[in-house]
């Protein structure tokens, strides 16, 4: 029988706790090391087809007119370095209830990030649609987590709400592309510019709304305007050339950037931001 209180069972119930706890610990440092594994699939550094070469190349930066360009890409070394770096942080002692509700979330974002790959890899862009989707609204639950409490101190912040926050906002980008390069697939390819002038301008309008609920936190608008910078160069400057989108690319970017420094200023001091 497990070992009780003088009110009763509370003793069995933090053991059990305690011992979930440790559980989702090793769940989050699997799910960071398969996130990893994927990313190498995904670049074809040891096996598999680089994403961009995968699908038939749907892909590409030059599969639709909301591609980022190649370079923003890299954009994933920092967010896989933040996994492990987050894998650690969180196995550590010491860390509050805050990790106890992230765990799980983070742990599936991990996960179907390397699904992700794994279904362009088979050429399931369908899929890839259906996972990428899922994996925005997982990340919108961490988002909304980690409003919740605020970081236990600057490495908490930097590697936790700089970790996730990224993440987030490159998958707002990401699924925009992704989603757009399956319609295309499709054969759907009418007004293509003005659909590409309209979900960038929705892209900003979810820049305006993360600043908003986190208070000005910098690392989902840097996710979001680091991807919109590189739709815009792509356009500007790539083989598939579009200047009425690059150019709303580059204001939605310029919208969201501003638009978050002047939250951030209008709160220093009196409610700090992330």
């Amino acid at each position: 029988m497990a070992p009780r209180s003088p009110t009763g069972v509370v003793l069995g119930l933090a053991g059990h706790t305690s011992g979930m706890g440790q559980v989702m610990k090793l769940v989050v440092v699997v799910s960071a090391v398969i996130a990893v594994v994927g990313s190498f699939i995904g670049s074809g550094a040891w096996i598999g087809t680089p994403i961009a070469e995968a699908a038939g190349g749907a892909l590409s930066a030059t599969s639709t007119l909301v591609a980022p360009a190649g370079t923003a890409f890299s954009i994933w070394s920092v967010v896989y370095g933040g996994f492990l770096a987050y894998a650690i942080w969180q196995f550590l002692p010491g860390r509050t209830v805050r990790h106890e509700a992230l765990r799980p979330a983070i742990a599936v974002s991990m996960l179907l990030n390397a699904a992700w790959i794994l279904s362009v890899q088979a050429g399931l862009l369908w899929l890839s649609v259906v996972i990428i989707a899922s994996l925005l609204a997982v990340l919108a639950r961490v988002f909304v987590l980690l409003q919740r409490q605020r970081p236990e101190n600057g490495i908490d912040a930097v590697i936790t709400d700089g970790t996730m926050g990224l993440y987030l906002g490159w998958v707002c980008v990401a699924t925009i592309a992704n989603v757009t390069a399956w319609l295309v697939d499709l054969g759907i390819t009418s007004a293509a510019t003005t659909w590409a002038v309209i979900v960038l301008a929705v892209a900003a309008m979810v820049g305006v709304g993360l600043a908003t609920g986190s208070r000005g936190a910098i690392a989902p608008s840097i996710g979001i305007v680091w991807g919109l910078a590189w739709v815009a160069q792509g356009r500007l400057g790539g083989e598939v050339a579009n200047t009425a989108v690059g150019i709303s690319a580059v204001l939605a970017a310029l919208l969201v950037g501003v638009y978050t420094a002047g939250v951030r200023l209008d709160l220093t001091g009196a409610h700090p931001a992330k």
